[in-house]
């Protein structure tokens, strides 16, 4: 009862042979059985495996779909921040260009005298003008597009016209001159302040006697044109035209690319022409705004008309991955292909004309300087985060080494095994890089998609393949005991010392690149066509990488030279009263060769945070002292004319001012009877010598500056009578000045009239008072009392108030009454915003201090898996000597003392490594483009070189430092308040 029918064994047991279709070997099904044919039961054998190393550890899987997610998200994120501030940099430097340099300016002569004249004139009719139009913007190719709301057409006069009205304003005599201009859109880029738009009514001609029109306020205001005005300007073969002003339009938006373009609309100018001798003459220039309709009458002037179309570029489409391409738009339309069907489209004579392609240049060049830095930080924070992954899959390795040394014993496969850890890690990996990808997508809402997940998916790999690929490595052979591993017995084999000479030639051939080329030796074809992700070619890589390729040597020497200082200490420690020295030296030689890792880790983060630091720093430094040569000192006071005698009194006493020092500057003073002019400033040399000191400008004796008691104090140190010279005033002059006038006296003639005797004495490159390379500053009691009086005063302090500032010197110059006696004041820290210009540079110093703090977090979770890694057997040592008589201060001295040679090697190395880079780079890489902005396309004040920064260095080696001896005393803390059973178990795998 209860037994198989078929064989009289034991109960539920199927003997061989004893199933249907005998003969077969148990647990096998023949093909001919009454299962389906050919089909094996599915191993379920996978899922079990990962739901069960899941539920094993989910403290270790958290965390590393924690780091997973982290890395996938920065490595999202950098593409798409850098391709934000590219392109925001692009575009304001587009804005700040202005209309007028960056619009595709079409011109198109008048049609031809000998063309019928009803053919003329329908040439410039609005129609046709409009069908041009269209045609031309579709000649414009992409990437390059046009914003159609700024854009315009119309025609205008070339040569202007004399108004006749003898009631327009004539400053000096001369009639004042009109432009005239039938331009598209009137109407939709301006509002009425008076009257009303211009028409044309009938059918307007050449021979049209009298047309509407209509001017701005401002030309308005400046000629006197009122409503109902009339205007006449000359004709050609024909009267006078007329022009009655009908309205007065104030622009909706002045600063526009409809008013900008074309300053002239918008604004009227007083012109002055050359002149042969005598006195200048000057007349005003306005311009009338005729209604589209009323082109043709232009046809019937001598001002030579010419029609044109003016394409403004919209600058929320430009992106920076499209420069080569927006180049090349724009190179077609002003000489190539375009050009062709421009005029295909408009006049065999058109011609375009623009200097946005000057303006590309300028951001390219920019880029080319910024880019390469921002590569080194994302070189070195990419380099620890790999690091990390590859740290994070072995010390997992190194704690299932039993397990899976167990696994291969017992038959499991290579294979098997290698795809049973890739399930399991890729389970935890994949979910993880896909939330760190859709982190960064929120995050950095702005930039293309493919590059940011190409970023996330690399790292995904990489977390998948870590742990199997050491896995791999270790398990090749069957063996479930292994020789030990012990940093000073384990000799480097030769694979390790080959790739170790390979990583050293990369390093020393990055490092004479950089030094040889800099960062910016990329060709503009590089340098226009890259994505934002891609930082230069392969060349460029490797110069980038020259500051981790050093931190990876030093590790690797490190790690070779450790072991000598742990066999020097061991014998001396071991001779020593207590056991607490040579234990602790014992237990840090025991340290797995593992540690190559985490030492690899840090002292690329070190390297990469002294470089990126000292990076930062020299830009900050670069700065201030840019402020500090065009300003003189904390402020500036200025003024054209002379201030008044009270102000320095009233400056001084604003919050915040410490010092003032008046000077009297003269731009125009002409050294003997030349033509060329040297800025001379009058000082008071106590105080000037003191301020010289204090900003490093320059700095002198104040007695070899004072005016000798014979010099005279009225100006006019001329030669006597009888030949004899008065005594000239010791001058301290730059370099230049003091090459052309050597140090004989010479003869000054200032903007008074007065003359002034001086005599190069000290020769300086720079000085405080005034900026270039250009000037001589005297003793102001040597000069006449017109010429003495201030006009600039150099205002020190620690906390010099921008406002209080300003509103003294408005006080004591009287600007709040007489708005023309104002003075200008400018403040060092307004002048140092002024060089942060672009979105380019202020975008790259974030991007490149966020990869600098990653690269330190890095470094720091290195630190910590690896003390993590260690725990479990440190405690069980502390417990198993404290079984031994070990107290619980000696506990925390072991661990200290155990964990410092490896903290004092990666400070240490460090330091020496950060350093060593800076020193070895810096005379490669100018941090002149990322430091100092030209606004206006103005050469930068100074240059920018790369020094060491003594806080990059320390600080973050002393964290490290503090950071593992602060560990290790807290676990041995945290041990001693527990007890010592569960670790004195025997059978538990630590």
């Amino acid at each position: 009862m209860g037994r198989d029918s078929g064989s009289g064994g034991r109960p539920g047991i199927r003997r061989p042979g004893s199933g249907s279709g005998s003969g077969g070997r148990p647990g096998f099904r023949r093909s001919g059985s009454d299962e389906r044919p050919g089909f094996r039961r599915r191993d379920h054998s996978v899922a079990p495996w990962i739901r069960t190393r899941l539920r094993t550890a989910p403290g270790a899987a958290v965390a590393f779909a924690l780091l997973v997610m982290a890395t996938a998200c920065l490595a999202a994120a950098f593409p798409r921040a850098v391709e934000r501030y590219e392109d925001a940099g692009l575009r304001r430097a587009v804005v700040d260009a202005t209309a007028p340099r960056t619009s595709l300016q079409v011109s198109a002569p008048q049609p031809g005298t000998y063309i019928p004249q009803s053919e003329r004139e329908s040439a410039v009719s609005p129609a046709s003008m409009r069908k041009a139009y269209e045609r031309v913007l579709n000649v414009v190719e992409r990437p390059l597009a046009v914003d159609p709301a700024q854009s315009m057409y119309g025609v205008r006069n070339v040569n202007n016209l004399e108004a006749a009205e003898t009631w327009l304003p004539m400053p000096s005599g001369l009639p004042a001159q009109m432009s005239l201009a039938a331009q598209s859109g009137l109407a939709e880029h301006s509002r009425m302040s008076a009257g009303r738009l211009p028409r044309a009514g009938d059918t307007v001609t050449a021979a049209t006697r009298e047309v509407e029109a209509a001017v701005t306020t401002e030309t308005a205001k400046r000629l006197n044109i009122k409503v109902g005005s009339v205007i006449h300007v000359p004709g050609m073969q024909r009267d006078p035209l007329a022009v009655r002003i009908t309205g007065i339009v104030a622009p909706r938006d002045p600063e526009s690319a409809y008013w900008t373009t074309q300053p002239l609309l918008r604004t009227p100018s007083l012109i002055r022409p050359p002149t042969q001798g005598g006195e200048p003459e000057t007349y005003w220039l306005g311009a009338l705004l005729l209604p589209p309709d009323a082109a043709p009458v232009l046809l019937g002037t001598p001002g030579e008309p010419a029609r044109y179309w003016l394409l403004t570029p919209d600058p929320a489409a430009l992106t920076a991955h499209d420069l080569s391409r927006l180049g090349s738009a724009v190179a077609s339309l002003e000489s190539g292909p375009g050009l062709v069907k421009v005029r295909d489209s408009t006049d065999a004579d058109t011609g375009v004309s623009t200097d946005l392609d000057e303006v590309l240049a300028s951001y390219a060049q920019l880029r080319s300087g910024v880019r390469p830095l921002v590569s080194v930080a994302a070189f070195g924070t990419g380099a620890v985060a790999v690091v990390v992954l590859l740290m994070a899959g072995r010390l997992t390795a190194d704690r299932r080494r039993t397990e899976l040394a167990l696994l291969r014993a017992r038959g499991a496969s290579l294979r098997g095994l290698t795809r049973r850890l890739v399930t399991e890690t890729a389970v935890v990996a994949l979910p993880a890089g896909a939330l760190g990808l859709a982190g960064a997508l929120l995050l950095v809402p702005y930039g293309r998609a493919p590059y940011a997940v190409g970023a996330a998916l690399a790292v995904t790999l990489l977390a998948c393949a870590a742990l199997p690929l050491r896995a791999l490595a270790a398990h090749r052979v069957v063996g479930v005991h292994g020789a030990r591993e012990d940093l000073t017995s384990v000799r480097p084999s030769r694979r390790r010392t080959i790739a170790e000479l390979t990583l050293l030639v990369l390093a020393s051939a990055a490092v004479l690149a950089l030094r040889s080329r800099g960062t910016s030796g990329t060709s503009d074809e590089a340098l226009g066509s890259g994505a934002s992700g891609d930082l230069g070619s392969s060349g460029d890589q490797l110069v980038a990488m020259a500051p981790v390729l050093i931190g990876v040597i030093a590790a690797l020497v490190l790690v070779r030279l450790y072991p000598l200082p742990l066999r020097w200490l061991a014998r001396p420690a071991g001779r020593m009263r207590g056991a607490i020295g040579h234990l602790s030296l014992a237990r840090a030689g025991r340290t797995s060769v593992s540690t190559v890792l985490p030492l690899l880790a840090l002292l690329t983060a070190l390297t990469t945070a002294a470089f990126g630091g000292s990076v930062l720093a020299g830009v900050a430094d670069a700065r201030d002292r840019a402020a500090v040569l065009n300003l003189g000192a904390d402020a500036r006071v200025e003024a054209e004319s002379a201030l008044p005698a009270t102000l320095p009194e009233r400056v001084r006493s604003a919050p915040g001012v410490q010092e003032v020092t008046p000077l009297s500057i003269a731009y125009e003073a002409k050294p003997g009877a030349g033509v060329e002019s040297v800025p001379l400033a009058g000082v008071d040399p106590e105080g000037y010598a003191r301020l010289a000191a204090r900003t490093g400008l320059g700095a002198f004796p104040a007695g070899e500056l004072k005016a000798s008691p014979a010099a005279p104090a009225d100006g006019t140190s001329k030669p006597g009578a009888d030949g004899s010279a008065k005594a000239p005033l010791p001058a301290l002059a730059s370099s230049a000045v003091a090459d052309r006038y050597g140090t004989h006296p010479f003869s000054l003639r200032l903007s008074d009239g007065s003359d002034v005797t001086v005599r190069i004495t000290l020769v300086r490159d720079l000085t405080p008072a005034l900026p270039g390379t250009d000037f001589l500053i005297v003793d102001r009691a040597g000069l006449g009392t017109v010429a003495a009086r201030p006009t600039t005063l150099l205002v020190t302090g620690d906390h010099v108030s921008g406002g209080a500032l300003r509103k003294a010197v408005a006080a004591g110059t009287g600007a709040d009454a007489d708005p023309t006696a104002r003075a200008d004041v400018r403040l060092r820290s307004e002048e140092r915003a002024r060089y942060i210009d672009s979105p380019l540079q202020s975008g790259a110093e974030r991007v490149y201090a966020a990869a600098v703090a990653a690269g330190s977090g890095y470094a720091v979770l290195a630190l910590l898996l690896a003390l993590v890694r260690a725990a479990p057997e440190r405690a069980a040592l502390l417990a198993r000597l404290r079984t031994m008589g070990l107290t619980r201060s000696q506990g925390r001295r072991l661990l200290v003392l155990e964990a410092l040679p490896q903290a004092l090697l990666a400070a240490a190395g460090g330091i020496l490594t950060g350093w060593a880079a800076v020193r070895l780079l810096a005379p490669g890489i100018d941090l002149t483009s990322i430091a100092l902005a030209t606004p206006g396309g103005a050469p930068p004040t100074g240059t920018a070189a790369l020094h060491t920064d003594p806080a990059s260095l320390f600080l973050p080696a002393l964290t490290v430092l503090l950071l593992a001896t602060g560990i290790a005393a807290g676990q041995a803390w945290w041990t001693g308040r527990r007890g010592s059973v569960r670790e004195l178990r025997a059978g538990d795998s630590r």
